[in-house]
Order: structure tokens, then sequence, then C-alpha cells
């Protein structure tokens, strides 16, 4: 294109559908976080985490708030705004992939991102279409594969069957934020829940694992820990008997990291207790790194505030 054109269409397009208001690094440097600004002025959050391959791994917004209301979770207390869109989803990507490359001193050996996990602010599921999307724009467009984007629900046991039935959905990785094998506490912590959840879940998961039938393919089962709220041994005992009858299935058990409200986090011991049991009932389990607490990037943490 002509050189006037082209810069007529950069003062008049934007690069980006977001632009960062404020990005925070940690004191370890291992985690960055942008509170970003969309094009209608609503504010999200997203995460850049150094992970284990000692590449980064990018933490993706897919709504505005979140109408879960988890009641051990920040964005949970933000209520609802709207859906992000597609490009609004890929654009975090996008931002955290510009911002790697602009502080490499050789930009030739940019430090790479080498995932993405769908578990900002929003229920992704709750965003179906917008998701489903962005995911097919990052295969598509990046050198990311589907093992590597990991999308993480409360549970939504509709959208959960639609993944099912949906030839186009992509094979990417699921995680279900379980926080509790006993229905009555899971639903005081989880107000999304009710009395059958647990045992819906169950059918779910056979008619998952019918469809993947690879060795390799697991469920993760997200669980964090919150001090003699779902900590004790009745709810490991709990939590071993639904993981025996799933299956192949992995359990992160995380770290309390949000301080505004009533719940504390697992005192050390508990944590160990816990993990201990289920380790020695044969249950794969992993304990999440905290990262980022310290700009109020860790699990559990991100909200923005409304502006005045």
């Amino acid at each position: 294109m002509p050189l006037a054109m082209r810069e007529m269409l950069q003062k008049k397009i934007s690069w980006l559908s977001l632009s960062p208001a404020h990005i925070l690094e940690s004191v370890k440097k291992d985690t960055c976080k942008a509170i970003v600004e969309l094009s209608d002025g609503k504010r999200v959050e997203t995460v850049l985490m150094k992970n284990a391959r000692g590449q980064w791994t990018v933490c993706v917004s897919s709504q505005v708030g979140c109408a879960m209301a988890c009641t051990f979770c920040a964005t949970g207390s933000m209520g609802f705004t709207r859906n992000l869109l597609a490009d609004e989803i890929v654009d975090q990507y996008r931002l955290w992939t510009a911002f790697l490359y602009e502080r490499a001193e050789d930009k030739g050996k940019a430090e790479r991102i080498s995932n993405i996990v769908f578990m900002g602010m929003g229920e992704p599921l709750a965003n179906y279409d917008n998701v489903k999307e962005s995911i097919r724009l990052l295969l598509a467009h990046t050198d990311l594969g589907p093992t590597h984007i990991t999308v993480s629900t409360v549970g939504l046991l509709p959208m959960l069957r639609k993944v099912l039935r949906d030839p186009e959905w992509p094979a990417v990785r699921l995680a279900v934020s379980l926080h509790s094998a006993d229905a009555a506490t899971r639903k005081a912590m989880m107000p999304s829940s009710f009395d059958t959840f647990l045992e819906d879940l169950i059918i779910w998961t056979a008619e998952y694992f019918e469809k993947h039938e690879s060795r390799r393919r697991h469920l993760t089962f997200e669980y964090v820990m919150l001090s003699k709220v779902n900590d004790t041994e009745h709810h490991a005992e709990a939590l071993i008997r639904f993981a025996r009858r799933v299956g192949k299935v992995r359990i992160n058990l995380i770290p309390y990291n949000f301080t505004g409200s009533v719940y504390r986090d697992s005192l050390p011991a508990d944590f160990a207790r816990f993990e201990a049991l289920l380790k020695d009932a044969g249950v794969t389990v992993t304990r999440r790194r905290t990262m980022g607490d310290d700009i109020a990037a860790a699990c559990g943490q991100l909200i923005v505030e409304k502006k005045a």
C-alpha cells in the first residue's frame, strides 16, 4: 500500500483492541500483571507468568467481572458487566508477546509464550462462542498446540455437554473448579453449584473419556484450600472417593490468596496432611505455586474496581 495510506491506517485503526493502563511486576520478576482498558473504557486484568519450562504462560480473562459469585474469589465480588470479544481475548496474548519482545536485548531471541490458560476474570464457558473463536485464532496464528491451552470452568454442565457435542470445539485441555467433593460444602462456596452437581459431573466425565480415549488425556480438578472449610479429613476422604470414580484425574491444590473475605488459607500442617492423604490413596496431586501475590496477580485475586 502507498505510504500515505499506511500512515492513515496506522492513525485510524488500533493495533490492539485494548491498551495497557498499568503494568506491575512481582518482586521475584516471575510474574507481571496488566490492567488493560478496552475500547468502551471497561477494564480487565491479564497475567504473564514464568512457567516450569523457563518459558511463559499467559492467564487471559474472558469476561469483565463474573456472574458466578464464588465466595472465595475477588472477581466474583465484581458482578458481571459483559463478555469479551474474541479479539479482546486474543489481544491479551498479543500484548504480552509485544511486551516480551520490547524488553528483550536481542530481539531475535525474545522469550516465548508456551501456554495460555483461561483462568483470569470471568467464566469462559459462559462466553462460549467468543472463547471458542479466540482459541481457533490462537491455534491458527501462533505456534501453540491445543494441549498448551487450558480452559478452566466452574462446571457449567450444559456448556460442558455442548463442548463434547460440538465438532468444532478445539481439543484443548479442560480444568474444572471443584473445590469440594462434598455437595453441601461446594454449594456454600459456589452459588452456581446444586445438590446433584457432583453426580451429574461424574456422568459427564464418563462421556468425556469415552470421546477422548488417549491414555495421556486426563481431567484436572482445581481445589482451593480453605482453612477448616474444605481441608479436613472428611473432605479429603470425599475427594478420594470422587477421584476414584472419575479415574484419570489430577487434583491441583491451590493455596488461598484472596484476603478480602471471611476465608483464610489452609494452615501448612493441614495442607500437608490433606495432600498426603490424597497421595497415600493413589490420587495424582499437584500443588500450584503461588506467583504474583505481591501484585494481586495470584489465583483468585484478580479484580478491577469500578472507576468513579
